[in-house]
């Protein structure tokens, strides 16, 4: 436990110094400057955006404000408006992003925590899920299926994963896995839908493992669907330091964060 304590502590350590005001600008500042968030795109309702990113409502609304002050966003009215992101929106506008590029390897080391811990879970799942259970999941992967944003995609993921947790037989698992899971989630960026539907597709993939009782091919799958995030969270699209990076949408990108 100590050693988990310290590294939550050291990849929260920029992000600490953020107000909440200031993690929504650089959370949404950055997935347009990573074009994850495209030009002319529109920005899910207030409400969804600040469940996703675990903010009050509030505080989204002054941030998206601030962004469409700052150039990175825009407020247009009428029944199709609504805030999109600029048809030229500025780049680098947002000094807060940085506690975000600065934090990389703690991320990565995060994303590894998280890789041992599910294929644990999802080996054990495959061994001992019940029924309902596997209902239940089914259900989120139905539901995570006719998202219509990715700020509604995120509430069925962190569902998803805890009940598989959940899922276990183990009554602790759950309380062990959360703490790593929303401290990555701390760092989720907006990413697009078609992307999260692919993400989906490995959900549906393992609960077709655990509901064939497979735990070889469960963990085979789990371990795929969290190593890919080094490559497909923000960490693995930002510029090395000769210029080049991961392109969200390139060719051999894969699912997006989940």
């Amino acid at each position: 436990m100590e050693a988990l304590t310290a590294l939550n502590s050291q990849a929260l350590e920029g992000l600490r110094r953020l107000t909440a005001f200031d993690t929504v600008r650089a959370r949404i500042a950055l997935a347009v400057d990573l074009r994850l968030l495209k030009p002319g795109e529109r920005l899910p309702p207030t409400a969804e955006v600040a469940r996703a990113l675990d903010v009050g409502e509030i505080t989204v609304r002054r941030a998206l404000i601030a962004l469409c002050e700052e150039g990175v966003l825009v407020r247009r009215r009428g029944r199709t408006g609504g805030t999109m992101v600029a048809d030229e929106p500025t780049v680098g506008q947002v000094a807060e992003i940085e506690a975000y590029r600065a934090a990389t390897a703690e991320v990565h080391r995060l994303i590894d925590h998280r890789l041992m811990l599910e294929c644990g879970i999802s080996h054990l799942a495959a061994t001992a899920v019940t029924a309902e259970r596997l209902a239940e999941l089914k259900t989120l992967v139905a539901t995570m299926d006719q998202a219509t944003s990715w700020a509604d995609f995120h509430a069925g993921d962190e569902r998803f994963h805890l009940l598989l947790a959940s899922s276990t037989g183990v009554d602790s698992a759950a309380d062990h896995y959360a703490p790593v899971l929303h401290q990555l989630y701390r760092y989720y960026l907006p990413y697009p839908l078609d992307y999260l539907r692919q993400s989906n597709r490995e959900h549906a993939a393992l609960v077709a493992a655990l509901e064939r009782q497979d735990p070889v091919e469960a963990v085979t799958i789990a371990r795929a669907h969290v190593d890919v995030l080094h490559r497909t969270m923000f960490v693995g699209l930002l510029p090395t330091s000769d210029g080049s990076g991961t392109s969200a949408t390139g060719p051999g990108s894969t699912a997006g964060p989940s």
